[in-house]
């Protein structure tokens, strides 16, 4: 049994943030069917890195969902897509604020077609404010949230995250919206909604010790290379042996660890270093003395030390220390799929782990309209003239 097995989303969405949230849906067991423009498809298709030719990311992306062609910009298309809304129970969408209205595919409209419909939309801004109308991408949206000013080193520019994190954790909050939702409407009784999610929230969500230094403190963060002044020490540092790892104690229980497995008990009990405020205080010159012992000794033996002691340290791992990891792959974090023109490839497993209904990758990303027949027999009962005359006409 999967967890949303009986729960149909239609995908009307492309690149990330959207798309990312339908596929974790699909992963469990959601039937996520692709709504995609005929002959063009998901711009996602065609993203890199490439091999022989193929675009690589599209396989994970795509997978477990079935993809078909529908063009919303004519009225047969939107008659088509409404009678898939009434079959439907949710609707994802990520076109810009207001496009759906323009289309005249407004949630009044799509409640007309499905009273209990719920539809998830997520854009740069949200679908309100000044800025709901302007687009809006991921990287742009980290900025507007605050990490970007807050990442990198002071006397540099400030730095973006080198993959579209923000589109990644705007899709988890999407979910979130989106079991929300249907708990509401099927478990409480309750109608069917309207989710808002815009790119930059998510983020910002999760920057609340900006928001209250700045309330109370009148602080503005600056770039700093490592944790944002609120534990120390923490941070990166090298080993003897030319290892860079990163080491973090949020806690005084876990200073305490790190003190002892240093045999620098003596720090416990010094009032510059005793509690997280004091060491916050003298910051640089508990760092140095961690950059020290770090530095006098091999990874190995360190990460042996800190372990024992319940020391949170790890290398930094590049994708190659990943795929040889031990724990990656008892946690089948990395799995191999079949892929049409490939043979195999490899990507990230499903998460999270469930104990009773777990989640599963059926296919790898499909071909463009790959269900075009067996979601438009099944669902709306056309035949093989009907969808031959549509595909005449472009339509699908």
């Amino acid at each position: 049994m999967s967890a949303l097995k009986g729960i149909r989303v239609l995908d009307v969405t492309t690149v990330i943030a959207a798309p990312f949230a339908a596929g974790l849906m699909a992963d469990f067991g959601a039937d996520v069917i692709k709504v995609e423009l005929p002959g063009t498809g998901d711009p996602f298709r065609k993203l890199g890195p490439y091999h022989k030719g193929q675009a690589l990311r599209w396989a994970t992306m795509g997978r477990n969902k079935r993809c078909i062609t529908l063009d919303l910009h004519q009225k047969v298309g939107k008659d088509l897509f409404l009678q898939l809304v009434a079959k439907s129970d949710l609707v994802l969408e990520n076109f810009r604020t207001g496009t759906l209205a323009k289309w005249g595919l407004d949630y009044q409209t799509l409640r007309k077609a499905n009273p209990k419909v719920i539809v998830v939309h997520v854009t740069g801004y949200g679908q309100t404010g000044p800025y709901k109308d302007k687009a809006g991408f991921g990287t742009p949206a980290t900025a507007f949230s605050g990490m970007t000013y807050i990442t990198g080193y002071p006397d540099r520019p400030p730095v973006s995250p080198s993959f579209s994190l923000t589109d990644y954790i705007s899709g988890l909050y999407a979910v979130m919206g989106a079991l929300l939702a249907l708990y509401h409407r099927d478990a409480l009784k309750g109608p069917g909604q309207e989710v808002d999610i815009s790119l930059y929230e998510g983020i910002f969500r999760m920057l609340e010790f900006l928001v209250a230094d700045f309330d109370k403190n009148h602080v503005v963060r600056e770039r700093k290379p490592m944790l944002s002044g609120t534990s120390s020490p923490g941070g990166t540092y090298q080993t003897r042996d030319g290892q860079w790892v990163v080491l973090v104690t949020s806690t005084d229980k876990t200073f305490e660890y790190l003190a002892r497995a240093m045999n620098r008990e003596d720090l416990l009990t010094n009032p510059q270093f005793s509690t997280n405020a004091a060491r916050l205080e003298n910051d640089a010159e508990v760092d140095t003395i961690v950059r020290d012992w770090i530095g006098s000794h091999n990874y190995k033996n360190m990460k042996d030390i800190l372990d024992d002691a319940g020391v949170p340290v790890n290398l930094i791992y590049s994708i190659q220390e990943i795929f040889k990891d031990p724990h990656y792959q008892a946690r089948e974090n990395i799995v191999e799929m079949p892929h049409p023109q490939l043979q195999t490839i490899k990507m990230p497993g499903v998460v999270p782990k469930m104990s009773v209904t777990p989640g599963e990758i059926k296919w790898v990303g499909p071909e463009l309209g790959a269900h075009n027949e067996e979601v438009y027999r099944s669902l709306l009962n056309l035949d093989t003239e009907e969808i031959t005359r549509l595909k005449e006409q472009r339509v699908i």
